[in-house]
């Protein structure tokens, strides 16, 4: 397809592709001649993750540029490829050292890692800005005084884990690494706050079922 007609499929401006091509969001279609080139189904699905990234994540676009380049490095394995896309997204907050909860609430998480076995969490704990981010919340769990520590977070992690069977699962429907990994860094950006959102409905849900609703 022609330039135009990619911008009629995706509803993107040509502008918009134009300057998606100039800032490597977008790989250059094939050329045809020194003014014309053709695009396929892989731009289409490419600028529904740069607008999932850009428009609704609000990602800036050097760091766009960067989860890309992982979703296209194809010298990776799976899990280190899909890993450093997530990664490369914006994270929580770190864990201020300063905080005497955050040592309290990096051996709590610790503890609920080797009780999951979850041995490859546990490994890449000080690479991983997901553990890093999870540290501090739990610290700011345990400084406000809920009390946050690992056997609380035990069945949720549980939970959480069967959530990523199923993400898994959807992954491995599409054909390609490349359509895999943008389908996870998309459904990051896209699905959470699905996720978020059926929570607390389970919660009215439950809260109603327990109690009622007057």
């Amino acid at each position: 397809m022609r330039l135009a007609e990619l911008s009629e499929r995706s509803g993107v401006s040509t502008a918009t592709i134009k300057y998606y091509l100039r800032e490597g969001l977008l790989p250059p279609g094939r050329q045809v001649n020194a003014t014309t080139a053709e695009y396929d189904d892989g731009h289409l699905r490419r600028l529904r993750l740069v607008r999932a990234l850009i428009q609704v994540g609000r990602v800036p676009v050097a760091t766009a540029r960067e989860v890309l380049g992982h979703v296209d490095d194809d010298s990776l394995g799976r899990t280190i490829r899909m890993g450093a896309a997530l990664w490369a997204l914006p994270q929580g907050p770190e864990p201020d050292e300063a905080d005497p909860s955050v040592a309290g609430a990096r051996a709590e998480v610790d503890l609920l890692l080797r009780r999951l076995g979850w041995e490859t969490s546990r490994e890449l704990a000080e690479l991983s800005p997901v553990h890093r981010s999870l540290v501090a919340a739990v610290a700011t769990l345990n400084r406000l005084g809920y009390g946050w520590d690992a056997e609380r977070m035990a069945p949720y992690a549980e939970l959480m884990h069967a959530t990523a069977k199923l993400d898994l699962d959807f992954l491995e429907t599409h054909a390609s690494e490349a359509e895999r990994v943008e389908t996870a860094v998309a459904a990051a950006v896209l699905c959470e706050p699905v996720l978020r959102a059926l929570h607390r409905l389970a919660q009215e849900e439950e809260s109603a079922r327990r109690y009622g609703i007057e």
